[in-house]
C-alpha cells in the first residue's frame, strides 16, 4: 500500500490492522470487491488503496456515486450514448465504464441503485460487454469493479430490494470496515493527525490535544465515524486561540448518556450499598458539572452563582473530576 493512503487509513487497533492487511491482499487480486461500512469509515479511501496497490494502478480510478444516477439516464451514464440517441444527445459521449478502461470503476452507495439500474449493471457484469445508448456496435470492457455500501445488501436482498444475483456478482470478496467506536485508541491517533493537518492547512494556533480532557472520545458512539472526528477537530482547531485543544462533546453525547442511565441504575443492584451510592454520586457530579459548565461557558464564577455553591468549593469539585474550565469556553 502506498504511503499516502496509509497516512489516511491509519490506526493500530487489532480490528483495523486486520482490515489494512486485507486491503493489501485485495489489491493483488484482480476480482470484484464489495466494501461494507458505516458512513464515514473511509470506504472510498479503501477502494483507492486497493486500486493503487494493485496491477491497475497506472490506469484510471473512476469513482461513481450511484445515488446520483437519474432513473432514465443510468445506461447513458454507465455506457455512454451516440449522437442522436435522445433529444439532448448532440454528440457521441463515452460513459463511465469507458472512462475507467483498464482501471477501476468504484460504485459507491451501490445499495441506492434502482431496479432498472441493477438490471443494467447485472447484464454488464455477466459478460463484460455493453452497447452505448443508441449504438449498434457492442464493446468489450476491461475494468475492475469495486463497490461500496453502508447497508447490508444481504438484508436488502431478503426484502426484495436488491437483486441477489447482482449481490453475488459484486461480493466475490468482501471488505468490512470497522466503525470508529470499535477501534479503541485509534480515535486519539486520528485526532492528532487531523490537528496537525489543520495547522499546516489553516495555520491554527492549537499545537496539541489535551487527551485527558478528551476522555469522552472513548465513550462517544461517533455516528459519523472518522469523517465526524475530522470535522470536529478541524472546526475546533481553526476557532481555538489556545495552544492546547480541548474540544467539547457534541450534544448527541449527552443525549446518549441519558439513554444509558436506566441500564446504569439496573446494574447498581449488583453492588454493595456503599459502592452503589458512591457510583451514583460520581455519575451525578460529572453530568451536573458538565451541564453547568456548558451553560456557564466555562466561567467558574458564573457557574458558582448558578449552582449556589462557593466558587472555591466548585473549583475543588471540578478538579476532583479533572474538568478544566477552558474546555467549555467555546
Amino acid at each position: 500500500m502506498s504511503s499516502s493512503y496509509r497516512t489516511f487509513l491509519m490506526g493500530d487497533s487489532p480490528v483495523f490492522v486486520r482490515a489494512l492487511k486485507l486491503i493489501e491482499r485485495l489489491g493483488k487480486l484482480d476480482i470484484p470487491v464489495l466494501i461494507e461500512g458505516e458512513t464515514g469509515t473511509g470506504k472510498e479511501l479503501a477502494a483507492r488503496a486497493i486500486h493503487y496497490g494493485g496491477l491497475r494502478r497506472a490506469f484510471p480510478f473512476v469513482p461513481v456515486n450511484c445515488g446520483s444516477f437519474a432513473e432514465t439516464l443510468i445506461e447513458s451514464e454507465l455506457f455512454g450514448h451516440v449522437k442522436g440517441a435522445f433529444t439532448d444527445a448532440g454528440v457521441d459521449k463515452p460513459g463511465l465504464v469507458a472512462a475507467a478502461e483498464r482501471g477501476t470503476l468504484f460504485l459507491d452507495e451501490v445499495d441506492s441503485l434502482s431496479a432498472r439500474a441493477q438490471v443494467a449493471l447485472l447484464r454488464f457484469l455477466q459478460d463484460w460487454s455493453y452497447r452505448p445508448v443508441g449504438g449498434h456496435v457492442e464493446a468489450r470492457a476491461n475494468v475492475r469493479i469495486v463497490a461500496a455500501t453502508n447497508h447490508s445488501l444481504e438484508r436488502l436482498a431478503e426484502r426484495g430490494q436488491f437483486r441477489r444475483d447482482l449481490l453475488y456478482r459484486l461480493s466475490v470478496l468482501t471488505l468490512p470496515l470497522p466503525p470508529l467506536r470499535e477501534r479503541g485508541d485509534d480515535v486519539f491517533a486520528l485526532a492528532r493527525h487531523f490537528l496537525e493537518s489543520s495547522r499546516s492547512r489553516y495555520g491554527s494556533h492549537a499545537e496539541s490535544l489535551d487527551e485527558r480532557e478528551c476522555g469522552w472520545f472513548s465513550e462517544y458512539e461517533w455516528p459519523g465515524n472518522v469523517r465526524e472526528l475530522e470535522n470536529l477537530i478541524l472546526r475546533e482547531a481553526v476557532l481555538c486561540e489556545a495552544r492546547v485543544l480541548r474540544p467539547p462533546p457534541p450534544s448527541a453525547f449527552f443525549e446518549k448518556r441519558e439513554t444509558r442511565f436506566d441500564s446504569f441504575v439496573r446494574n447498581l443492584s449488583t453492588l454493595r450499598f456503599s459502592s452503589a451510592k458512591a457510583k451514583v454520586l460520581t455519575h451525578f457530579e460529572q453530568d451536573y458539572l458538565t451541564a453547568l459548565m456548558t451553560r456557564a461557558k466555562g466561567n467558574v464564577s458564573h457557574a458558582a452563582r448558578l449552582s449556589g455553591k462557593e466558587r472555591r468549593a466548585l473549583g475543588k469539585l471540578l478538579k476532583k473530576h479533572g474538568m478544566e474550565p477552558g474546555r467549555f469556553q467555546h
